[in-house]
């Protein structure tokens, strides 16, 4: 018998053995799970041996097994041997490696940024280093996946790097000793003004209800009265690192979350098992469209219990629990196990994954068939949409030339000249472009591609096709040529048009050139439509108790504070 032979004998000998053990009443179910993988180990047979060209069979099979998980939700994925390092990264937040963030783009290896304190920042890397080859290695043709692979290694060991700099002829060497990097949970503590502190959750790794617990108490240390908790664009993580926070905040015993899946064995009532660290300083928690999972927890139940004024966007909606399960030869499956119920008994799952349509399409939860629910003060919160604030913020909506300087790396690319011709600059609350300053970055911009379609321009194109269609475009030929015309001299003033956003980005990179993503955020407290109303909120008590009331001023101080 061949060494294939034995290999589909053994699966189906084990697709048998899947069955034998499972109660008879469960017969017919694994007869088709046993049937099915039975043809699938047939079917890869005879494409492995009949296919015109070769094939690999772990892409093939990964390839497969990918789009079977697919089908279930986005969160149940097989993680092969060879990524489980990366997976791990993700749950511990600890790597071996420089502390840099390197991305590809337009055929270049470009420093995206280099993480204060660790080895890149301390060994000179600078953002907008070009980085030609690694321990000799070109990365031209090398995928990001392949650089971060070259990147990453045991702490102590040395990589050297070949990059170029702006301002510099000849490429320079930078020698660059590994060490353990660890991911902060909280990217920033400080204080915004007076007496409210700030702080940013941006993960849910190990310790991060430690990093918070010592976030707040050096805000309290600090004079702060009142906390801005930033959990903006955080996608989640440990489920017990949610418990841990909301238990900062919440009294010794309350529940926190429960989750409830197939496996009733598995279900489970989380609780507060410590002593609150302070269940009375004023909390306004910031949130987004992308906050997500551990984050709806601890914004959710904040909000059950009246703890908090929720401020910003509705959340993403996820409220589906996963565990990892261990696979044969050291792979793992993470799968979707359960649903999570915060204390007001609501799920904020808004995509229903359980039904599709016969396209496949899936759906999400109507408000219909939304059921209203109670916070601990009587307040109505709603389940199957995300958390929704207290306070809707509506973010600005960028112009369309400015989402185009930022996606071309135009501002990226002036931040990297401003370093090297400017040594120093004032601290980054204080730093600002002066109108010369712009006009220099405006210059910087000559005979650069910012061509762009505005929607005025896409919706003109629509009206212009469907007029021709209906033989009518002589008619109307004069009127929109002259709209058109205006469009493009609109467009050609947009950089000054819109010279206060794109100033106030450009300052923000630039700041970050000198103080990192710290000064990035600082540099943006007086900007921040949502940071100005969460502060506005903690200012006035009156307003943030009403807030936190099932009363008719809870409905007239939740007036959006949106910035449009």
């Amino acid at each position: 018998m061949t060494i294939q032979k034995k290999l589909f004998a053994a699966l189906a000998l084990s697709t048998l053995g899947l069955v034998s053990f499972r109660a008879a009443s469960d017969s017919e179910r694994y007869f088709e799970i046993a049937k099915n993988l039975d043809i699938f180990a047939t079917l890869f047979k005879e494409v492995n041996t009949y296919y015109v060209d070769e094939v690999t069979p772990g892409k093939l099979v990964k390839t497969g097994i990918d789009a079977m998980l697919r089908s279930l939700d986005p969160y149940t994925n097989y993680i092969p041997e060879d990524d489980i390092e990366d997976f791990r990264t993700m749950t511990t937040g600890q790597y071996g490696g420089i502390g840099a963030s390197v991305v590809k783009r337009n055929g270049k290896t470009v420093v995206q940024s280099a993480y204060e304190g660790y080895p890149a920042q301390k060994a000179g890397l600078l953002p907008g280093d070009e980085i030609l080859d690694i321990n000799g290695v070109l990365v031209e043709k090398k995928s990001n996946s392949d650089i971060s692979k070259l990147l990453k290694g045991q702490a102590n060991s040395v990589v050297k790097l070949l990059v170029t700099r702006y301002g510099q002829d000849k490429p320079v060497q930078i020698d660059i000793t590994r060490d353990k990097i660890q991911v902060d949970n909280v990217p920033y503590i400080g204080m915004i003004s007076g007496d409210v502190g700030y702080f940013q959750l941006g993960g849910f790794t190990v310790d991060a209800g430690r990093e918070v617990r010592a976030a707040v108490i050096k805000l309290k240390e600090q004079g702060a009265k009142k906390i801005v908790f930033d959990i903006r664009d955080n996608p989640g993580g440990l489920l017990n690192e949610a418990v841990n926070i909301s238990n900062l905040f919440i009294d010794k015993g309350l529940d926190v979350v429960s989750t409830k899946g197939k496996v009733t064995e598995w279900n489970k009532t989380y609780k507060a098992l410590d002593q609150p660290l302070d269940t009375d300083i004023p909390v306004a928690i910031i949130t987004s469209n992308r906050s997500a999972s551990a984050s709806e927890i601890v914004s959710g139940v904040l909000q059950d219990y009246d703890r908090a004024v929720v401020v910003g966007e509705r959340t993403f909606g996820k409220g589906l629990v996963q565990a990892t399960r261990p696979l044969s030869y050291n792979s793992q499956l993470k799968v979707t196990t359960a649903k999570y119920y915060i204390p007001s008994g609501r799920c904020i799952q808004e995509i229903d994954y359980a039904h599709r349509s016969d396209d496949g399409t899936l759906g999400k939860f109507p408000d219909s068939l939304r059921t209203a629910f109670k916070t601990t003060a009587g307040r109505t919160v709603y389940d199957g949409g995300g958390v929704a604030p207290d306070i809707e913020v509506q973010d600005r909506e960028i112009a369309d030339i400015t989402r185009v300087l930022l996606q071309k790396s135009y501002l990226f690319d002036y931040a990297t000249r401003y370093r090297a011709e400017h040594t120093t600059i004032p601290v980054a609350r204080a730093f600002k472009l002066s109108d010369v300053d712009y006009q220099k970055f405006v210059g910087f911009l000559q005979g650069k591609n910012i061509s762009y379609s505005t929607d005025t321009e896409k919706a003109l194109a629509d009206l212009t096709k469907k007029v021709k269609d209906d033989k009518h475009y002589d008619d109307v030929k004069q009127e929109m040529d002259a709209v058109r015309k205006k469009i493009t001299v609109n467009k050609a003033n947009d950089l000054q048009r819109f010279k206060p956003e794109i100033k106030e980005l450009l300052e923000q990179e630039i700041v970050s050139r000198y103080y990192f993503e710290k000064g990035r955020t600082e540099a943006g407290f007086d900007d921040d439509p949502n940071i100005l109303a969460a502060v506005a909120v903690l200012n006035d008590p009156n307003r943030y108790a009403a807030l936190l009331k099932p009363t008719g001023q809870a409905a007239s101080a939740r007036k959006s504070a949106g910035t449009k």
